[in-house]
């Protein structure tokens, strides 16, 4: 009997037993709290916005600073030095032009009438000292190569001095300064070629000339990628 006994508390529960027993399993929960995750995901939102605002700022800032501006106060010596860097002697180029420039504010245009007037005024320089020199063949021929050469510098001057520019002009243009610099080449070849006494003297004077034309063919070449800098088009 005492072995039934012992199993009763297995077989059937008292019900106070179980209500005290529910009670003290399931204690009365606690107010839940607002989710901690929540608030963070959005501070950490706020925050990745606000660096992707400054990163995009300072990038806009870069770009503009880089770019050629015609309103910044030294925005001659800058769009100067942005034509003359697509030349083969920048150096010079940005010098000679710089000391005839009067603009505060020079466009592409301006400054490449500049560096023709500066090839014209070198140039000029040369034939003027061939003229003095004596006259053996070799030298006339000179003398006629530079004065064609001028004919294609003077009328490149006069060609940016009509309206607007067009392709098609800017072609001209090139072509006529091509030809002024092959009119110098040939110079100093043939007076090589001929042995002339006066090689050396005019090789030394026609180098300023050579550069300042090739700086000008150089900025006629590359005229296009030049006013897409400055937002200019090309008509």
């Amino acid at each position: 009997m005492e072995s039934i006994n012992i199993f009763k508390g297995y077989g059937k529960v008292n019900p106070d037993q179980l209500e005290d027993q529910t009670q003290t399993s399931n204690p009365k929960s606690p107010k839940p709290q607002k989710p901690i995750f929540s608030i963070l995901t959005i501070s950490a939102l706020i925050c990745l916005t606000l660096v992707i605002g400054l990163l995009l700022a300072a990038l806009i800032h870069v770009s503009n600073s880089e770019s050629p501006s015609l309103s910044n106060s030294n925005s001659a010596e800058s769009a100067i030095k942005t034509i003359c860097n697509v030349t083969r002697y920048p150096n010079s180029c940005f010098t000679s032009i710089s000391s005839l420039n009067t603009s505060p504010k020079p466009d592409p245009e301006t400054i490449f009438k500049l560096s023709l007037e500066i090839s014209v005024a070198e140039l000029s320089n040369v034939s003027s000292l061939l003229n003095t020199m004596n006259s053996d063949p070799a030298t006339r021929d000179c003398v006629d190569q530079l004065e064609d050469a001028l004919s294609r510098l003077n009328d490149s001057v006069s060609a940016m001095g009509q309206k607007a520019l067009t392709v098609a002009k800017v072609n001209d243009i090139q072509t006529w300064i091509s030809s002024a610099v092959t009119d110098q080449e040939t110079c100093l070849d043939g007076l090589e070629e001929m042995g002339s006494t006066a090689v050396d003297k005019v090789k030394s004077k026609m180098k300023r000339s050579m550069e300042c034309t090739s700086n000008s063919l150089a900025i006629v070449a590359n005229f296009k990628a030049i006013l897409d800098k400055f937002h200019i088009p090309l008509h």
